[in-house]
């Protein structure tokens, strides 16, 4: 009853931006990101690839509210990088894993289904004698 549209969780509005971001002026070398319309999937991913960079010293996310599909980013670095730049490799690694994980699984999936199909075949052709 008070629950949003579901399609307010992943549709943009007309003034939404999809990632807000500010820099932090009492942390050198820190950002804060707001990603809208999105969730712990999406910033736990980002979280623990910004972890494996040696010049990310801090990043870390947060949910403000669970009923609002926004989270909240932290990121510092030792400045050799800037946050932002951090926060673009992470999204280009990210989604470069997810293409190999794509293809990995179609291969596989397509090579279960030669051998069920092969082995159907293989039943059919029993059945038959």
């Amino acid at each position: 009853m008070n629950a949003p549209d579901r399609f307010e969780l992943f549709i943009l509005g007309d003034d939404e931006k999809k990632v807000e971001w500010k820099d932090e002026t009492r942390i050198p070398n820190t950002a804060t990101f707001i990603f809208n319309k999105e969730d712990h999937t999406l910033g736990n991913l980002l979280s623990v690839r910004l972890h494996k960079y040696d010049y990310v010293t801090f990043s870390a996310y947060r949910v403000p509210h669970p009923l609002f599909a926004k989270f909240e980013m932290r990121v510092s670095t030792d400045g050799t990088v800037t946050p932002k730049d951090a926060i673009v490799r992470a999204c280009r690694d990210v989604v470069q894993d997810l293409e190999i994980l794509s293809r990995s699984f179609t291969t596989e999936w397509l090579g279960k289904r030669i051998v069920h199909e092969g082995e159907e075949e293989r039943l059919r052709r029993e059945r038959e004698v």
